[in-house]
């Protein structure tokens, strides 16, 4: 079971045109999100004590997220 609703996951995949949803397709999606979450997380992390801070940013998650598009 992962921390993200299922129905939140269900709408996302629904927006990029699914018309019907299994749910192992959004259980799945919802693992992969997390995951990728938390990677970011982690290097936005890694900026945010590189500039002496303990406060994660916003532009430290965004900083993160550029890197790896």
């Amino acid at each position: 079971m992962t921390e993200l609703s299922q129905a939140a996951v269900e709408r996302i995949i629904k927006k990029a045109g699914a018309a019907r949803v299994s749910a192992d397709a959004t259980e799945m999606l919802s693992t992969y999100m997390e995951e990728y979450g938390a990677f970011i997380a982690r290097e936005a992390k890694k900026m945010s004590d590189h500039a002496g801070r303990k406060t994660l940013r916003g532009a430290d998650i965004r900083m993160a997220a550029e890197m790896f598009k």
